[in-house]
């Protein structure tokens, strides 16, 4: 009855998880097997509670096609960038203005500034849909990408009041920057990819090397200049979600490859708002709107979601087929969260 379904990421998703970095291969999902097996690990024992600091934990949710028993996406939630042993390292861009009267010239300079936090924001991210399902009817890459906000809304106090997205910039057809190239390697004496493995575990070294005053974009090439803050073909749909639903671009780059972090308050975020809790009450389906049921469970998986269809919220419960409870082994009473997907 069921095609799709999210759930929370296990250690034994680690075969089919190394699968999904092959078409992403990025910090959040780095196609690593013993790098994808920490993940796993840490996004297990931040569900279930077992890792008590909640600024650590790191939420993995997995897509599955129930009919081939595969799982064909992921997304991630980490609940804070920045603490005082991996500070939240990054690149804000600044427009200044330059003028000489004796020459009557005038300039508009792009300078970055190297900064950094230990009290970051909540990072939203990881995101990867398998491309034969990208364009599937059902939407499929909604839904694992909605889930993230959806958890948020479950769980608010686990969550900084700022949420922010990292979206990759255009790369070289070798996955290197051009950036980097411009700027990193002559301060860290590291490749892209020696840079890229190292930050994986922690990004100190770009807070230690990089230069601590302002660089003027002008002196760097013009290839560098040009992907500061710009949004590669891949992600452009992400970013046109993302403003849809409340981000913002706040002028704020990646160190390594200047993609652009987009921004928004966690409790503006449209599917944040939409995102209605209550006990859930088995009833027949009402209405033909599509959403998102979801599920914290005190037993493995931990989390569960199921795209279900004319379930509402009404009285302060949330009213849904039977069948949607059955599946996700959810007692009537059980406090179940619905955000709407149309």
């Amino acid at each position: 009855m069921f095609r799709y379904s999210i759930r929370g990421a296990m250690p034994e998703d680690a075969p089919q998880m190394l699968e999904l970095a092959r078409h992403l291969d990025t910090v959040n999902l780095p196609h690593d097997a013993e790098a994808v097996g920490e993940i796993l690990d840490l996004s297990m024992r931040s569900f279930s509670g077992a890792l008590k600091d909640p600024r650590r934990r790191e939420y993995v949710f997995v897509l599955e096609d129930l009919a081939a028993q595969r799982i064909i996406g992921t997304s991630k939630i980490l609940a804070q960038l920045g603490r005082r042993d991996a500070p939240y390292i990054f690149l804000d861009v600044i427009v200044e203005e330059k003028y000489s009267q004796t020459l009557d010239r005038h300039f508009v300079h792009t300078v970055l500034r190297l900064g950094h936090s230990y009290e970051g924001p909540t990072e939203i991210g990881g995101l990867i849909v398998l491309p034969e399902f990208r364009l599937v009817p059902e939407r499929v890459g909604l839904m694992i990408s909605y889930v993230r906000f959806a958890f948020m809304a479950m769980h608010r106090g686990l969550f900084r009041n700022e949420v922010v997205a990292e979206l990759l910039p255009p790369l070289l057809p070798d996955g290197t920057s051009h950036l980097w190239e411009a700027l990193g390697r002559k301060f860290t004496g590291m490749s892209y990819s020696e840079a890229d493995r190292l930050s994986k575990r922690n990004k100190e070294f770009i807070k230690s090397l990089f230069p601590s005053g302002d660089v003027y974009a002008a002196v760097l090439p013009r290839d560098a200049q040009d992907v500061i803050g710009k949004v590669g073909r891949e992600t452009r749909g992400v970013e046109k979600m993302l403003r849809r639903i409340g981000f913002q671009y706040c002028n704020r780059i990646d160190p390594f490859d200047g993609g652009p972090h987009f921004r928004a308050t966690t409790e503006e975020i449209l599917l944040v708002r939409r995102t209605q809790r209550g006990p859930a009450v088995a009833s027949e389906p009402g209405g033909g709107q599509r959403s998102l049921l979801t599920v914290s469970l005190r037993e493995a998986p931990y989390f569960r979601a199921l795209p279900v269809n004319g379930a509402r919220f009404v009285d302060g419960e949330v009213r849904v087929e039977r069948a949607a409870l059955d599946f996700l082994g959810v007692a009537e009473g059980t406090e179940v969260a619905l955000l709407p997907l149309d």
